[in-house]
């Protein structure tokens, strides 16, 4: 395993200026801005743009977030370094942002979904639309180290990964649909990928002192992941091959099929948990199982209602 060193002396220093220009106003405006770097927003944001707006687009997000996602979780494994708070017990965090700052620091999930979502989405629109969208993207590394859950290091590494991984997929997603069995190719690696990262986690010797949490933490997220990419790689097949969905609609029907997907997507992810868990226990099957349920309902059979979205509106358009 690779040796964490004293990292005390250097990361938390370095955040004291931040910590210095806190206020009550200041703290809500940057939680705020740290939701939007959130697992939660980052999947209503994937799921949203590859039902109503592209779905070459939604591959996109999904791929750059999972990808990025492995590469997160196997370097917060490897180096393990503890929260700024752990490392320097002088340190004060906004104590709101306490409960969401789990597992070890380095690298920032936070400013790497920011990437996957607000930057990918970034790559696609028009220049004044990007520019807002790359700002949302500092700005969610920034609320971080405000915040004081994370230091500029962390913060800093998982910038420059969420930047190189939306650089290096977006020549492959630009022209993703005029050839769509490019795709078929990019899942089967996200697969692969994720079953050498189980691998590690299950097989690796840790040390005696690596966080029990943490490590069953990354454990969790690696089976979710598999269970999510095997559901991606059946749901395109079965789009390819029979749905066929389209994600243009009038508005009412495009603001119903995406309330109500999200709705019922939320709902199953939830529902399903304590049934798979008593049937085939805590975490991994279990935890594969319910998000390859979810996924396969996002992406395959949900979408089957889409063309009777499409009619909602549409007469009252055309009397318009």
């Amino acid at each position: 395993a690779i040796v964490r060193g004293d990292w005390s002396s250097d990361v938390c220093s370095s955040d004291l200026f931040l910590e210095g220009l806190r206020s009550p106003a200041l703290d809500a405006v940057f939680r705020v801005i740290t939701e939007l770097g959130g697992e939660t927003v980052y999947m209503a944001l994937a799921i949203a743009v590859y039902w109503c707006v592209s779905k070459g687009l939604g591959c996109y997000i999904l791929t750059t977030g999972f990808v990025g996602t492995i590469a997160n979780q196997f370097l917060k494994l490897c180096f393990r370094i503890p929260r700024p708070w752990v490392l320097d017990p002088d340190f004060t965090i906004v104590e709101s942002a306490r409960a969401g700052a789990t597992g070890y620091s380095f690298p920032s999930g936070h400013t790497q979904n920011a990437f996957s979502s607000f930057g990918c989405l970034g790559m696609w629109a028009k220049r004044g639309w990007r520019v807002l969208c790359f700002v949302i993207v500092v700005l969610i590394g920034l609320s971080r180290m405000y915040l004081g859950v994370h230091t500029p290091l962390d913060v800093g590494v998982a910038f420059l990964m969420g930047l190189v991984l939306m650089l290096a997929l977006y020549p492959v997603f630009r022209d993703i649909e005029a050839h769509p069995k490019r795709m078929y190719g990019i899942i089967a690696g996200m697969i692969v990928l994720t079953v050498a990262y189980l691998c590690y986690v299950e097989l690796w010797r840790f040390p005696a002192d690596i966080d029990a949490a943490n490590l069953a933490s990354g454990k969790e997220n690696g089976y979710k992941l598999l269970g999510a990419a095997s559901a991606l790689l059946l749901s395109y097949w079965l789009d390819q091959r029979y749905i066929r969905f389209e994600t243009k609609a009038p508005l009412a029907g495009q603001a119903l099929k995406l309330v109500l997907g999200l709705a019922i997507v939320v709902g199953i992810r939830v529902v399903l948990k304590a049934p798979l868990y008593a049937l085939l226990g805590e975490g991994g099957v279990a935890d594969a199982a319910r998000y390859f349920l979810v996924v396969l309902f996002a992406a395959a059979v949900w979408p089957m209602t889409f063309r009777a979205f499409s009619k909602i509106g549409a007469r009252s358009a055309k009397r318009d």
